[in-house]
């Protein structure tokens, strides 16, 4: 009788589809803004590359802002949902919440793939379509791509959707999560978060003491990297994900909120500012680029937590404020997610119209900017909600209890 009423107790533990929380609505619009920033920055970066002068200069800096939203809205989330979640319930909540979108991101990445041909891609021209779909199916499971199966040439672990790398280290976030982190008390977070922070600066002073930094030359003194499988991607990519993500997390636990009126325009004013300062260093006697490293360092250790606690803390009630914060919340992840396949074909479009006048490329930029914001919204509302409710009547059942 015991192993019967365990089992049942199980079972709907497993099936039971606790109704959400309440949402931190800031957040959701600070993740839009950094994700509309995103794709200003990589339209941006098809001219300038990785230059000094690129306008929006650390755009990149907003995958660490995502990891450290993404550690505070988990533990807010689940952290007290434990006596009545499994760990696989918890996964088939994260992959209802993220999969869809991941999906179609890269079917979109294959459909526009031959869109991008050009020297810049030199393998595309050479990838039978076979292989394109294959790499497709693969790319689906968010498993990272072998170098050997390179389609593109750029050595990403998703080429028909580049910006999926940061969604694999997500994913990785939430297994450690659900089976490890979830269980740590303050002090052992807050321990981790301090030991996280030094790998941080190590990365961003370029202390190369685990001997794989050598080649990257290109970009010292930044954090960018972690969408590879080699060495010093590995590196990269576990040290974005781990201080912000726990950082995240332990300001969840500790209540660290900080109230302030009109804190979506402030909070988003800080983040248009960090991802949009110039590279330090550059242009003065002598090399200085160290400066750049403790820039991107003080954004990460402090100011996104910061926001982060702000955005929690404050609210925004009523008038245009709203509208925009929702609007913005709502395609943020299916921006970020869905945008590059665009960004391969500007390139494209770029690398073969070289001499086309500058209205010509302003205007290519632009219609592609506001194309990107129209497809993730109708993907939103006519693929990613409607494919997410079905899946939560399929794999769970509706619990009736409110959540307080």
């Amino acid at each position: 009788m015991y192993l019967c009423r365990h089992y049942y107790e199980q079972t709907m533990i497993n099936n039971i589809y606790l109704a959400s929380k309440p949402r931190y609505e800031i957040l959701d619009g600070l993740r839009g803004v950094a994700a509309v920033l995103v794709v200003a920055y990589h339209l941006f970066e098809t001219y300038y590359g990785g230059s000094a002068d690129q306008p929006i200069n650390h755009g990149y800096l907003a995958v660490d802002f995502f990891f450290a939203l993404s550690g505070f809205v988990i533990g807010y989330a689940y952290d007290d949902r434990w006596d009545r979640m499994s760990t696989w319930s918890f996964f088939k909540r994260r992959l209802i919440r993220l999969h869809p979108m991941v999906i179609f991101g890269t079917l979109f990445g294959a459909v526009m793939f031959y869109f991008g041909s050009c020297s810049t891609f030199p393998l595309i021209n050479e990838t039978p379509w076979w292989m394109t779909i294959l790499v497709m199916l693969w790319c689906f499971t968010m498993i990272p791509l072998p170098n050997s199966m390179d389609i593109r040439g750029w050595g990403e672990t998703n080429p028909l959707n580049g910006p999926a790398w940061s969604l694999q280290w997500e994913y990785l976030a939430n297994i450690l999560y659900a089976l490890v982190v979830r269980r740590f008390s303050k002090l052992l977070l807050g321990i981790c978060v301090a030991v996280f922070a030094c790998l941080t600066i190590i990365l961003c002073l370029n202390i190369d003491i685990f001997g794989v930094l050598a080649e990257r030359s290109y970009a010292a003194y930044t954090v960018i990297g972690g969408w590879s499988t080699t060495p010093d991607q590995l590196q990269i990519g576990f040290t974005r994900l781990l201080y912000p993500f726990f950082c995240g997390l332990l300001v969840s636990r500790m209540g660290w909120l900080i109230k302030v009126r009109g804190g979506f325009w402030w909070c988003s004013l800080m983040i248009l500012i960090l991802l949009g300062m110039p590279w330090l260093g550059l242009g003065t006697e002598g090399d200085s680029r160290w400066t750049n490293g403790l820039y991107e360092a003080f954004c990460i250790l402090v100011m996104f937590p910061l926001i982060v606690a702000i955005g929690a803390g404050s609210s925004v009630k009523g008038g245009k404020s709203e509208a925009i914060n929702k609007f913005l919340g709502d395609i943020s992840f299916p921006i970020y997610i869905t945008h590059y396949p665009l960004i391969y074909m500007q390139m494209s479009w770029v690398e073969n119209h070289k001499d086309a006048p500058l209205g010509m490329h302003i205007f290519v930029a632009v219609c592609i900017f506001f194309l990107a914001i129209g497809l993730a919204y109708a993907a939103l509302k006519l693929y990613d909600l409607p494919v997410r409710e079905w899946l939560k009547n399929k794999l769970f059942a509706r619990s009736t209890k409110i959540e307080k």
